[in-house]
């Protein structure tokens, strides 16, 4: 009985100490009542709809290009694979900031990309381009690791009973690897939207802080709070929070929905 208490006061302790920064933001938002007013500013309204525009564009880059990378890794194994798996997961474990930088030497104008780009008058730091590629580069390995998963646990006996029949390699990948892996390829999807919505050190350093053109949520925030302005701050953090419980609760309900398929099926 004793350590059941002690193992439940820790887990507690950890819980409360996670959800009530949390819980003391949304709260004082609601309490100071600017939310509302916050929201229908101009600064905060076209940061809204920037970070939807970018993010909408960052979600197609990384559905284009990161499935055919998460079929490979997961059906095929080749010379190097385990380089290109590390490669994918390495935005995960790198600060913010030091993406940003990379980003900078590669696309900015004297950068290794970027340099050849200016010849042609094509300038990337600094614009909205600039968020999107610091989006998808943070964001796109939530994607390739689930949809990774997701299509690995897709039975290869299924696709095979679907070529006996006369399914195309087009029928069998729209009607049983799709179906069957798209709730690991939802679930990539929302966290990589979650993960480009707050985006901030990539971002800041590769495309900067200018209102109304790179002027994201997330750098509002730290507009804001940098102005000395803590209810606005308060206020945009909270839009934030908000996007992200319903990205969390999008992903739960997702697997819950799969766990009961499998169930029934069984």
């Amino acid at each position: 009985m004793t350590r059941r208490l002690i193992v439940v006061l820790v887990a507690g302790s950890l819980a409360i100490f996670l959800a009530l920064p949390v819980v003391t933001l949304v709260g004082r938002a609601v309490e100071s009542g600017g939310l509302t007013a916050t929201i229908g500013s101009t600064v905060v309204r076209e940061a809204l709809l920037l970070s939807l525009a970018t993010t909408a564009v960052s979600l197609g880059v990384i559905v284009l290009f990161g499935t055919p990378l998460a079929f490979l890794l997961a059906r095929r194994r080749f010379t190097g694979s385990w380089l290109v798996e590390t490669v994918v997961d390495l935005p995960l474990v790198l600060p913010p900031s030091v993406a940003g930088l990379a980003l900078l030497l590669v696309f900015g104008r004297r950068g290794l990309v970027g340099e050849s780009l200016e010849a042609f008058g094509i300038a990337i730091p600094f614009t909205a381009i600039a968020v999107v590629l610091a989006q998808v580069f943070v964001a796109a390995p939530f994607y390739v690791r689930a949809a990774r998963a997701g299509i690995a646990s897709v039975p290869r006996d299924l696709e095979d009973a679907a070529r006996v029949d006369g399914a195309s390699e087009v029928g069998v990948l729209r009607h049983v690897m799709v179906p069957l892996a798209a709730p690991a390829l939802a679930a990539g999807l929302v966290m990589s939207w979650a993960r480009s919505l707050g985006e901030f050190g990539a971002t800041i350093l590769f495309a900067g802080n200018v209102a109304g053109r790179t002027q994201t949520l997330p750098l509002v925030v730290y507009a804001e709070f940098g102005a000395g302005d803590l209810d606005a701050a308060i206020a945009a953090a909270t839009v934030l929070v908000l996007a992200a419980i319903g990205v969390l609760v999008a992903v739960r309900l997702g697997r819950r929905g799969r766990a009961l398929d499998l169930a029934s099926a069984g």
